[in-house]
């Protein structure tokens, strides 16, 4: 089975010159790209110059995550693609435990690392930590994070299991399944285009699976391509999180029901910040929640994929619920049904 690592980069050269030699040091055996969405700061002569056999992709212009991976792995033939973020820090035989479960188990479409905090190696890391899920209402959380409440990584999840979603810090995906389902929706920018796509491949065929596989390790930066105290980081959060709900329920009660409870957290988020005299941000919020899906995708290959067969894609009714008012603050504490 042959893997790509791929990663995408726009103007990440100080990135580069921090992580990428582990990337290069312990992936060897296996294909390296830089997607470069049109960089003006020499990232590409540095890869150029001091790692030649790195297949260099070049996107005409920035065109974000989502689209910029879509346009990019399109030069990419590998069974099965590593899409890895430039502020990432990977470890020795990180990549052997991933490609065994790939070639042993062939419903396998998704996986991740065990993400840890590169600034504190002892804790696990806001996107991703050990693996993903979302409640009821599309609220997503981690084993290792929820909501702001992050865990030190004291191997409480060192073993493999099933998740929802796997964060796109470090994403694994066989090839076949990103091109069955469009690639990443490129609507999404900056957030949640990684669940979406998750989402939509349960919703596709529920015997496909997603894991986190614990005894492959990364250190991830974070925060380096939208800084998390800006409020575009809010608009595009609920912006992306509407869109999800929208393209993926597939029962209009359940989505009426959702997308009104939502909307209501929306309003009480926007208060909050007014009284707070946080004002951009309360204009982000209002943006967002007056954001409507693009209509022109309306038969899109990753608009909406209706379920092919009923399953369950939460395990937990309210994640707000059980973090704020029930004080839950780990995952194992979290009443999973």
């Amino acid at each position: 089975m042959k893997l790509a690592v791929v990663i995408l980069n726009w103007n990440g050269l100080e990135l580069l010159k921090k992580f990428f030699p582990s990337v290069y040091k312990y992936s060897k055996k296996q294909s390296l790209y830089l997607i470069d969405n049109n960089s003006n700061d020499n990232s590409i002569l540095y890869i150029e110059t001091n790692f030649p056999s790195v297949k260099i992709i070049k996107n005409p212009e920035n065109l974000s995550y989502a689209k910029g991976y879509n346009e990019g792995l399109k030069h990419v033939h590998e069974e099965v693609y590593c899409l890895l973020n430039n502020d990432v820090e990977v470890t020795q035989g990180w990549l052997d435990p991933i490609i065994k479960q790939f070639k042993e188990n062939q419903y396998l479409a998704v996986a991740q690392p065990k993400i840890l905090d590169f600034k504190n190696k002892n804790k696990f890391e806001y996107a991703g930590a050990a693996g993903g899920f979302i409640d009821y209402f599309g609220y997503p959380y981690c084993r290792g994070r929820i909501l702001n409440t992050i865990e030190e990584d004291e191997g409480q999840y060192d073993k493999d299991c099933k998740i929802f979603w796997a964060s796109g810090a470090c994403f694994f995906i066989r090839k076949k399944i990103f091109d069955e389902l469009g690639g990443f929706d490129s609507n999404f920018i900056n957030h949640m285009e990684e669940i979406d796509l998750c989402w939509r491949i349960s919703n596709a065929n529920s015997k496909y699976e997603k894991k986190y596989i614990f005894n492959s390790k990364v250190f991830h930066l974070g925060g380096g391509s939208l800084n998390y105290n800006n409020p575009n980081k809010i608009y595009y959060n609920i912006r992306n999180h509407k869109s999800m709900i929208y393209k993926n329920i597939n029962s209009k009660i359940e989505k009426f029901l959702i997308s009104l409870n939502v909307f209501l957290i929306n309003i009480l988020i926007s208060f909050y910040f007014l009284l707070s005299l946080k004002f951009k941000r309360f204009f982000k919020v209002y943006k967002a929640i007056f954001y409507s899906y693009p209509k022109s995708n309306i038969n899109s290959k990753f608009k909406i994929t209706k379920p092919k067969n009923n399953f369950k894609y939460y395990h937990v009714k309210s994640i707000l619920l059980e973090h704020t008012i029930l004080n839950k603050k780990r995952f194992t504490e979290l009443n999973k049904s």
